[in-house]
């Protein structure tokens, strides 16, 4: 739970759905959020890297979020977002079907993962939050994306 919250006990998410279910991350992660345009394919990458952009000069893997969890097939609308993340000296976007708010988390708020067992990789799982009707799934943008992805769509497009 640390890594989400801050010195004050108190840090803010931006809250995004994939299929139904709602997740939240760290907001300092983001650099910017862009509605879906086309990308530029890339040969021979896995299904859930969807190509590359130009982002005001920086090659930019793209990443659908709905395909590396399984969550069956995208359907791209006005709704779709690009989620632009700085994560370790490196951009990435993200594919989410939306978003939905910047939400203030109080320690309180936020529950440990549950122990699922080690047939599942919920390593990028920080917690749960509940916030009156909702519950936002806490994750690690650093261990949801990891080092490989963005390198194999850096070599890729290189």
């Amino acid at each position: 739970m640390a890594q989400i919250l801050n010195i004050q006990g108190i840090t803010e998410v931006l809250a995004f759905r994939l299929g139904s279910e709602e997740y939240g991350i760290n907001i300092l992660k983001v650099q910017e959020i862009r509605g879906y345009d086309a990308v530029t394919k890339i040969a021979n990458a896995p299904d859930y890297i969807k190509g590359v952009i130009n982002l005001r000069g920086i090659i930019v893997p793209i990443i659908d979020m709905r395909i590396k969890f399984n969550l069956g097939l995208p359907t791209y609308d006005q709704f779709t977002v690009v989620i632009i993340l700085h994560i370790e000296n490196r951009t990435v976007g993200l594919v989410v079907d939306s978003v939905s708010d910047v939400l203030t988390l109080t320690a309180d708020q936020i529950k440990p993962p549950p122990a699922i067992g080690t047939t599942l990789d919920t390593d990028y799982l920080i917690g749960l939050a509940s916030i009156s009707d909702r519950m936002l799934i806490l994750a690690d943008v650093s261990k949801l994306i990891t080092s490989s992805d963005i390198a194999h769509a850096e070599n890729m497009a290189a």
